[in-house]
């Protein structure tokens, strides 16, 4: 299947191979320096915060956004029943335990009552999944959290692009927490970044991924911390993958609009509500009756597609006798279809006309 399409692939263009090279011929030490820091700067500037600072991938950054907030041991974060399952890991990671809470059917992000719930004196965060660069009312979210005193982290792993009344998602909590991961709008190969406008925090950061030294290069150290730096030479990447960012956004959320139009009158594919003005979905995700049965349809015809996460109290680090009716209804009916920057619309028509004939549609 020479002409597979995957559900999603990485889009390395010529900039970057050409940054690479430019970087490499200057004699670059590879390590993180000049390129790191203006990567951050890129971050930060984007997305509107005053603090960015890169690490080797997404569940590290989630340990240590924890870590920063003082999450320890005896703590719990609530984490929302259905997202990647590195969410909640990060939680056991820092020595904490997650609370899980069921999602909102219509955002599959965390529903704002049920959380309220499940807080109690031990509740020392809330793990906000902006799931697909979806957001639940942020308001009511940080004003309820408020209330109990309790902050709020920001994963915003898959939302970068994605914004609520304007403002870019994982910039409303304590810290914002991306991933660079190679599915993702831009990617690095893997690396994570931390956002925040907090100056103590993120000093408790740069310690944490950098052995808890007071200084860069300097061997005192003032905190214990660990080594999660990034590289000069995916920063690189990251940086020519930012130039790019823009054009992407618009183009995901064109190929959503094309997805939808094209299976408009399809009754068993349904999208969840999506407002593409604020949103750039990270995937093209729909809800059908049996996925699996779409899923080899799709691969008979040479094309790829990946069933939602399952929901995370349901996986064996887990296994919770509790119900998340809402969690495991997307897991069981959910359908990423194939969601890479680069389609075009000829081929976004060819799935779809894919699956309008597994549906006699």
């Amino acid at each position: 299947m020479t002409d597979y399409i995957h559900q999603m692939a990485p889009w390395i263009g010529e900039e970057e191979k050409q940054a690479v090279r430019n970087y490499l011929d200057s004699g670059g030490w590879l390590t993180e320096f000049r390129e790191t820091r203006g990567f951050e700067h890129a971050i930060a500037e984007y997305v509107g915060s005053r603090h960015a600072s890169v690490v080797t991938n997404g569940t590290v950054s989630l340990f240590v956004a924890l870590a920063a907030l003082g999450i320890d041991t005896g703590d719990e974060v609530i984490v929302p029943a259905f997202s990647m399952i590195a969410s909640a890991n990060a939680v056991l990671l820092a020595g904490a335990t997650p609370v899980f809470v069921d999602v909102d059917a219509q955002t599959l992000c965390l529903d704002i009552e049920a959380t309220e719930a499940a807080i109690t004196t031990r509740t020392k965060a809330v793990m906000l999944v902006s799931l697909n660069g979806r957001a639940p009312d942020m308001d009511c979210m940080l004003a309820m959290c408020a209330r109990h005193g309790v902050p709020v982290l920001e994963d915003s792993a898959q939302s970068l692009g994605s914004r609520w009344h304007g403002r870019h998602l994982g910039t409303f909590g304590r810290i914002g927490s991306f991933s660079f991961s190679a599915p993702k709008i831009i990617t690095t190969g893997q690396g994570g970044a931390l956002v925040t406008d907090d100056d103590d925090l993120i000093g408790h950061i740069h310690k944490l991924r950098d052995f808890g030294r007071a200084r860069s290069g300097v061997d005192e150290h003032v905190a214990l911390g660990f080594n999660f730096k990034f590289t000069d030479l995916q920063a690189v990447v990251g940086l020519a993958q930012m130039r790019k960012l823009d054009w992407r956004v618009q183009r995901k959320k064109e190929i959503f609009a094309r997805y939808q139009t094209a299976l408009r009158d399809v009754p068993d594919v349904q999208f969840l509500p999506t407002d593409l003005n604020a949103t750039a979905p990270w995937f093209i995700d729909v809800l059908v009756p049996d996925p699996a049965a779409v899923q080899a349809h799709l691969h008979q015809r040479g094309i790829g597609s990946r069933p939602f996460y399952p929901s995370i109290p349901t996986q064996s680090p887990y296994r919770l006798d509790r119900r998340y009716p809402r969690a495991e209804f997307a897991a069981l009916h959910g359908l990423w279809l194939p969601s890479s920057s680069f389609l075009d619309d000829q081929t976004v028509d060819n799935v779809a006309s894919a699956i309008r004939e597994f549906y006699r549609a």
